[in-house]
């Protein structure tokens, strides 16, 4: 039977459709963009490649009948859902609608969500959530808490599986955060996106403390001290321009590779400049982030957790084309030292990295753990220890470069042969020792220097002697411990070429359900 544009079910169909493109209808989504955000479907549209959404679910309502609920079914139920292509590369997205009914979650809004994450994963691809929701809809009770748990049992059944990267366009209050907390990767937006468990006005009830949503759960906060953010934009086009971003390193899933990219930057280009960045005083910083530049192709990478535990660098890059991620420290934030955040911060990241087939880099120089009383109360040693267990446990092929300090447990733990590491080179002004020179002679010599006619002097003459003998990359060389000792500028064709080298190397963990990593 033949359907022409004027049959009044092709006409009620679209009439349908049209109605539900409106959401909560024009004066919410003039309300909507007057708090400077977008729309669910302008920020699909801005995401993915143009013309390529295809929706599911758009005429799902709820069935609640409860404090009014039957009178506010809008089709859709708050919620956009589908799949689409982001460069070409399958991926599944919802996005949660706050001119409908404050983008609260449903027991149906939960479903259609639900649908496209199995849908994900029998197809392995990535799912992007768009997160802009008041919480769980009260007037559901429980079904919506149902809904919500539903969608948190497949955020964990689709972690190490396929990415799962969530936006923070708004409000994410209550229970919603943890879907996003178990996420690979949280986008936050400034001023206008919040995550917390209890809101101010709880919080004020509670314990008395005045707090604004901005100075409780905003972008800055996620991003600086908690850690629940790992990237923070300026706006709602550049939360979806890291996203994009974001997925050009990452594989479609845990069987694929990460992407190829031609390189534009020569393999075998060696860069001068590194043979003269590390200071000659072993006590002066530098700027890590300009080694990283100099290695890596074009100079371009993706920094994850930027703005919190900078002591510690991770991030995304490409070398000879193929994605990489890399752990290294930043000798000019607390000396590159290992604390409890930075450890979680590195742990979180090599485990993703493993995970999702990214081979990992560490670019080392670290004096040790940081000392204290609020580091030993914090658990520095289980956080340490789940920095240790990460590389452990990781199978991708994995280099470790010591640029300068190495020592004690801190070596132990950034990737050593004795981790498993595939490859081990060192720079001539590494520095491997249980720990530095200064600290070394005071316990060796204490008794000598003590009893010496000038102790300063003495002291003196024994640092020097233990850094001579000591305190470069040879005697652990000696022990085949480094594979080898280049210079600086050799460090990006030598890396490049042990990608090539381990490109089908094979490991296997022991068989077992899953390890106990001390969280």
């Amino acid at each position: 039977m033949s359907i022409n544009k004027t049959d009044p079910r092709i006409v009620e169909l679209r009439e349908r459709k049209s109605a539900a493109r409106q959401g909560g209808g024009p004066e919410r989504i003039v309300a909507q963009h007057a708090k400077g955000k977008m729309t669910a479907r302008e920020r699909m549209d801005l995401l993915l490649d143009k013309g390529s959404f295809k929706e599911m679910d758009i005429f799902v309502t709820h069935n609640s009948n409860e404090f009014g609920l039957d009178k506010q079914r809008v089709p859709g139920d708050g919620v956009v859902t589908g799949y689409g292509t982001l460069d070409g590369r399958l991926v599944y997205i919802y996005a949660q609608d706050f001119t409908v009914i404050g983008g609260s979650v449903s027991y149906a809004h939960a479903q259609k969500i639900c649908k496209i994450m199995d849908m994900a994963m029998k197809n392995g691809a990535a799912v992007i959530g768009l997160n802009d929701s008041g919480g769980a809809r009260i007037q559901e009770g429980v079904h919506s808490l149902a809904g919500y748990a539903d969608i948190f049992y497949r955020n964990v059944r689709a972690s190490g599986v396929i990415p799962q990267i969530s936006l923070i366009m708004g409000p994410c209050a209550g229970g919603a955060v943890y879907s996003p907390a178990i996420t690979d990767f949280v986008v936050m937006v400034k001023d206008t996106s919040h995550m917390f468990v209890t809101g101010p006005d709880v919080v004020k009830t509670v314990t008395h403390e005045e707090v604004t949503f901005e100075e409780l759960g905003g972008a800055s906060v996620h991003g600086s001290k908690s850690g629940v953010a790992h990237f923070s934009a300026d706006s709602e086009a550049d939360a979806i321009f890291l996203a994009q971003q974001l997925m050009s390193y990452l594989p479609n899933n845990n069987m694929e590779d990460p992407p190829f990219v031609p390189p534009t930057d020569d393999p075998l280009r060696q860069d001068e400049e590194l043979d003269s960045i590390v200071p000659d005083n072993p006590n002066r910083p530098y700027d890590m982030k300009e080694i990283i530049k100099r290695i890596v192709d074009g100079g371009q990478f993706l920094e994850v957790h930027q703005h919190w535990a900078q002591n510690v660098i991770v991030c995304f890059a490409r070398l000879g084309g193929r994605p990489i991620g890399i752990v290294a420290q930043q000798p000019s934030v607390l000396a590159g030292v290992l604390d409890v955040d930075a450890s979680q911060k590195a742990a979180r990241f090599v485990r993703f990295c493993d995970c999702f087939n990214v081979p990992l880099i560490v670019l080392e120089d670290v004096p040790g753990f940081m000392p204290g009383l609020n580091q030993e109360h914090g658990g520095i040693i289980r956080h340490g220890a789940k920095l240790l267990y990460a590389f452990a446990e990781a199978t991708v092929p994995k280099m470790t470069v010591i640029i300068r300090k190495a020592y004690g447990g801190a070596y132990c733990v950034m990737n050593p042969r004795h981790l498993g590491a595939d490859m081990v080179l060192a720079w001539p002004s590494a520095e491997i020792a249980v720990m530095g020179p200064e600290g070394a002679v005071n316990v060796i010599f204490r008794r000598e220097i003590a009893e010496a006619a000038d102790p300063v002097a003495r002291r003196n003459e024994l640092v020097a002697d233990y850094r001579q003998r000591f305190a470069n990359p040879y005697v652990a060389a000696a022990a085949g411990f480094i594979d080898n000792v280049i210079e600086p500028h050799e460090t990006r064709p030598r890396l490049i070429n042990t990608l090539e080298m381990l490109q089908n190397k094979r490991d296997q963990l022991p068989a077992k359900k899953h390890g106990n990593i001390p969280l």
